[in-house]
């Protein structure tokens, strides 16, 4: 493990409480992007994408994780000390409300759901993000209706600033909940 390959674990004192290891995306994560693409899994984003979509998705996260700059990265999320792939997770630039800004989402398999996986991700993700010092803010956009990835959010040190109106996929309206992280703040 380098530097680039962080591992956390979740300090609740829950006995399920997941360890995690982030790993940049590959080209051999394709058949986890698949995996991730499941119905129940994307219910909240506008369903399963196309396999058209999906091979794009794959090429920018590939894209994004070998760029190495500020803009971002991808990354699997590798279940200790089991070492399997459980999902993925990442940062990227974004723009909001005419500033700069980091953004972070993350599946997990439906099989490691419940364990503390994504929060340990997402405090991850988020060492790194602030690692770059290239942007203050982290945010989070989870779906209203979508009570696991918002209780990740609360977990994870995200304060909530209300909800936003977004399209995504596009055409497709989307209640959010904007979740920031002061990537400043110790």
């Amino acid at each position: 493990m380098d530097a680039d390959t962080p591992t956390a674990s979740s300090p609740s004192p829950a006995p399920s409480a997941s360890s995690v290891r982030l790993e940049p995306w590959s080209e051999d994560d394709f058949g986890l992007l698949r995996g991730m693409n499941a119905p129940e899994l994307m219910e909240h984003l506008g369903g399963p994408e196309t396999e058209e979509a999906l091979v794009k998705r794959h090429r920018r996260y590939v894209d994004l994780s070998a760029v190495g700059t500020s803009a971002g990265r991808m990354f699997r999320i590798v279940l200790l000390p089991e070492e399997v792939a459980v999902g993925g997770i990442g940062f990227w630039e974004q723009t909001l409300d005419g500033k700069p800004v980091y953004e972070t989402g993350w599946t997990v398999l439906p099989g490691f759901q419940g364990r503390g996986v994504a929060t340990a991700a997402t405090r991850a993700v988020a060492e790194l993000a602030r690692a770059e010092r290239s942007h203050r803010f982290l945010h989070a956009f989870p779906s209203k209706d979508n009570g696991p990835s918002n209780a990740v959010c609360r977990k994870a040190g995200f304060e909530s600033l209300g909800a936003r109106d977004f399209e995504y996929p596009p055409g497709h309206p989307l209640r959010c909940n904007d979740w920031r992280l002061d990537l400043e703040a110790s």
